[in-house]
């Protein structure tokens, strides 16, 4: 299967709530964060995320971060990635800098480390030498992804309700 990651785009709108239906069928949380916007305007969230990459509208403790969509060749969108461009306190503790999902459906095919891949290749051409990527010790298919991109792993620390695993990968 010929995997392409690209940025987000409204011409993909019918794609992107398949995507959310397929996630929504299997009551799962949406990771990584940025699916969970407000699409009602599918115009205007396309333009959200477009924007954090270039740091306007940011909230909060939010940094720039850029987000991208793992496509198929039938534009059937499979996982979703979202690159923080550095590091706040809270991303440290939390998220590193690439968060990803994949579709329930694509899931067990290659997805996770395709988007992982693609993603860092991302980090790198805006200057991010080594990347932190993060994910819970109960998450296999991820850390199996992480490793397969060269993952080293740092630590780990228990969270609320699970254990975070910390890995570091150069881009």
């Amino acid at each position: 299967m010929k995997m392409t990651l690209i940025s987000p785009t409204i011409e993909l709108e019918s794609q992107f709530r398949e995507m959310i239906q397929d996630w929504n069928s299997n009551n799962e949380e949406l990771s990584p964060w940025t699916i969970g916007l407000d699409t009602s305007d599918f115009k205007k969230y396309v333009n959200t995320l477009l924007n954090a990459s270039k740091g306007i509208g940011l909230k909060g403790l939010l940094v720039p971060h850029s987000s991208f969509w793992l496509i198929d060749e039938n534009q059937n969108i499979l996982a979703i990635s979202n690159l923080r461009h550095t590091l706040n306190d809270k991303l440290w503790i939390t998220g590193g800098h690439i968060g990803y999902g994949v579709t329930p459906s694509s899931r067990r095919k290659g997805c996770a480390t395709k988007i992982l891949e693609l993603t860092l290749l991302e980090a790198n051409k805006l200057g991010i030498d080594k990347a932190l990527v993060t994910c819970s010790k109960s998450n296999i298919g991820s850390a199996k992804s992480i490793l397969k991109n060269g993952g080293e792993f740092w630590k780990e620390t228990p969270m609320k309700n699970r254990i975070t695993q910390y890995y570091w990968i150069s881009t």
